[in-house]
């Protein structure tokens, strides 16, 4: 009998990921949603109602499960105190461990970020850390996700073999929420309205598709109580916007933004997303973190793993192509709906036209009954 694998978060940009790789390994799973998704029109899979934050819909979920990955998550590069996004990322993992351990799960996948780890800004790369402080750290998601993680790792047992793995800046194709920075970006770029680079910073950056690899091969070797960075590779943030240049036949940047003049200039370019809605490609924190020692190794998930991250420019290519056919998806829907609309004022048409012709056969019948009749009065008077 195959394993059951359950995903909490699997609406999400890694979570449908990772849908999408069980899916193509032909794997049985359960879905923890808060609300469903045409998304998994094509999906084979159970699916079960509810919200991490209630540990009795975590209980219903979890029967029979093997394996759970625990993706479900807030983020949010804002500053202070966040009730909310302590209670989902830090609560609802606590209720996860309590689900599993009720349940009988035997392995647990939690998903973490490297934004958990405190970063060493001398260090030549960034490896695994022992254990996690959120004192240590200055963004509240950052907080969150390593009080979560510490409390994850507190809890492997024979009973329950736990791994944490921390995925960097995440590229790819499946933002169906249209939630990831960097896709916006990518989307805004492809469209015109991002032409520019940048003479600082860089990040380290991962195929999402990637990730979910990692993700399944921790959950088949990763060992009890460890921490596995699933990372790319780093690039300065002009190494980035010249790739995706490159992929999309355009020719590089031109127009270089220095920090100075973003730093002057960040509470018009955040009244701007927030304006439009659109998640935050640049605030005070992505600017700070983008500025950070970001030189995350994954040599242990390579090494325990068999993990294998594709190069920058493969994964930007996965992103483009994604975006590029959604947008045609979406031109098609628009079509189809357009085209029903139209075959709707054609029938409204018709029969506006079969009743005015109705109305014309009948003025024009009483036309001829008024016209013969009045022949008649002539010819009776002129006899």
């Amino acid at each position: 009998m195959s394993k059951m694998n359950v995903i909490t978060g699997g609406r999400g940009y890694v979570g449908y990921a990772l849908v999408k790789e069980l899916a193509d390994r032909g794997e049985k799973m359960r879905l923890l949603l808060r609300s469903d998704s045409s998304v998994f029109d094509e999906i084979e899979c159970e699916k079960v109602f509810g919200d991490i934050t209630n540990v009795d819909d975590l209980v219903k979920a979890f029967e029979g499960a093997d394996v759970v990955y625990h993706v479900a998550g807030l983020v949010d590069t804002g500053t202070g105190y966040n009730e909310k996004l302590w209670n989902v990322n830090f609560g609802g993992t606590k209720n996860v461990v309590e689900a599993c351990k009720k349940c009988g799960v035997k392995t647990l996948i939690y998903v973490s970020s490297v934004d958990a780890i405190a970063v060493d800004e001398d260090a030549e790369y960034i490896t695994e850390a022992d254990s996690f402080d959120p004192d240590l750290l200055e963004g509240e998601y950052g907080k969150t996700k390593a009080a979560a993680t510490q409390y994850v790792l507190d809890n492997a047992s024979d009973d329950l073999r736990v791994c944490v793995v921390h995925p960097s800046c995440c590229i790819g194709p499946y933002d169906n929420n249209e939630t990831s920075m960097m896709m916006t970006m990518m989307k805004l770029y492809y469209k015109g309205f991002f032409s520019m680079t940048f003479d600082f910073g860089g990040y380290n950056f991962v195929d999402v598709r990637d990730v979910a690899k990692g993700m399944v091969a921790a959950a088949e070797k990763g060992r009890n109580g460890e921490c596995y960075i699933l990372s790319g590779y780093t690039h300065t943030l002009n190494e980035f916007m010249t790739t995706l240049a490159y992929v999309c036949g355009k020719k590089p940047p031109k127009i270089t933004v220095k920090r100075d003049f973003l730093s002057m200039n960040m509470t018009a370019i955040e009244a701007f997303f927030k304006a439009t809605k659109m998640p935050p490609v640049l605030n005070d924190y992505t600017l700070r973190k983008i500025c950070e020692n970001c030189r995350f190794s994954c040599e242990k998930a390579r090494y325990e793993l068999g993990y294998q991250p594709r190069e920058l420019e493969d994964a930007i290519k996965g992103s483009i192509e994604w975006l590029l056919e959604r947008e045609n998806s979406k031109g098609l829907e628009k079509s189809e709906k357009e085209l029903e609309f139209a075959k709707k004022e054609l029938k409204r048409t018709r029969k506006e036209y079969e009743k005015a012709q109705e109305e014309y056969e009948k003025a024009k019948l009483e036309y001829e009954e008024k016209k013969e009749k009045h022949e008649k009065k002539q010819k009776n008077k002129n006899k």
